[in-house]
């Protein structure tokens, strides 16, 4: 087989890569992944009851990158949605993020955004120096809304404490010193219409993007004539764990669908301290269907499995760095996303960052 592009892996990354490669270049690229869809983990489906579920957790689109809000609309029409989140403290549920809103219902005060700024001030621990996620949140919320809010969640989702894990774990949750309870407040938010797989798909609609599903790429590789390797897969792998496998969080996902037409308050609700589950997420308050039954899908944090969250500690990032360092070595491979480069990406982040890739590409080329 000949092709100029093969890629690896047919997530958000991948297919915009070969999207591009296909309609811009007028190329022909093969995509080659490992499950038996396309959509990597924003992929949904429709369960036996008929409704759309997300099969990989619950993925809300935003941003503030216009450029990347237009690419996308060429693949989907969007309903304007405006995520909330429920937090489940003292038996009470509350709004996520932090906000003003938050913290009366969590105190039972009445306080202004003036006053709530003061309110945190003298709640906030001084730490000299801020080295870990404890230390954010300590130093933003101090002791009490730390306990109540951030550390059991936080070790539910790691498995640590926040004492060990970088300031980019806490530092992603905002504090707002309003009465705005979206929990993004970027300027572009919503769902794809007719769901992520559907805008996947179209992305693929191009006859020069050729896709092998159910397939390990080392299995065909060596079979395959082709220039540039764009690999979106874990870069252990890639490298045969040359340097030991890299730590990632992974999840199991519990569906439950239940005889009614709602469940809960809010598209998603956490529970940092009761129950073994993070959080619950009622798909129809995503997605707008209309339907008399409902389902649900419970996240259990774990170890082992699909590889959702790089790891990030201090002791992750060094071994990603030996990596890093033969990866640079690579002429004609390209490493994108967040497991190539063992990175969080928001999805539009991920899509900007290929996006990015591909106007180097063609400029190198």
């Amino acid at each position: 087989m000949d092709f100029k592009y093969v890629i690896v892996g047919a997530g958000l990354a991948g297919l915009t890569m070969a999207e591009r490669i296909a309609n811009v270049l007028d190329e022909k690229v093969l995509i080659i992944e490992k499950r038996n869809h396309i959509g990597g983990n924003v992929f949904d489906s429709y369960n036996e009851d008929g409704i759309l579920i997300h099969n990989y957790g619950p993925h809300i689109f935003h941003t503030n990158s216009q450029s990347v809000y237009r690419y996308l609309s060429n693949f989907t029409e969007w309903n304007d949605f405006w995520h909330r989140v429920l937090t489940y403290v003292d038996g009470n549920l509350v709004p996520m993020p932090i906000t003003v809103e938050t913290i009366n219902a969590l105190y039972n005060l009445n306080l202004d955004c003036s006053q709530v700024e003061d309110f945190l001030k003298e709640q906030a621990v001084e730490i000299e120096e801020i080295k870990t996620s404890k230390d954010v949140a300590l130093s933003k919320v101090g002791q009490d809304i730390y306990s109540k809010i951030f550390e059991n969640y936080t070790k539910k989702q790691w498995g640590i404490d926040p004492a060990e894990l970088d300031t980019s774990v806490i530092s992603r949750i905002p504090i707002r010193l309003n009465r705005d309870t979206r929990y993004f407040a970027d300027r572009y938010q919503g769902m794809p219409k007719n769901g992520y797989t559907k805008m996947c798909e179209r992305m693929a609609a191009n006859k020069n993007i050729k896709i092998m599903l159910n397939t390990d790429y080392k299995e065909v590789i060596n079979d395959i004539n082709y220039e540039k390797l764009i690999y979106t897969g874990p870069t252990d792998y890639y490298y045969d764990y040359k340097y030991g496998k890299l730590s990632y969080r992974s999840i199991n996902f519990a569906f439950e669908t239940y005889d009614k037409e709602r469940f809960q308050e809010a598209p998603v609700v956490n529970y940092p301290n009761d129950y073994d589950y993070t959080r619950i997420t009622e798909f129809k308050q995503l997605t707008w269907q209309e339907h008399r039954k409902t389902t649900i899908c419970k996240e259990f944090p774990c170890a082992e499995g699909e590889p959702y969250y790089p790891f990030p500690t201090k002791e992750c990032k060094a071994q990603f760095a030996l990596y890093a360092e033969e990866m640079k070595k690579e002429d004609n491979v390209i490493f994108l996303g967040r497991l190539a480069e063992y990175k969080y990406y928001n999805m539009d982040a991920v899509v900007k960052r290929a996006l990015d890739v591909f106007e180097l590409m063609t400029k190198h080329a």
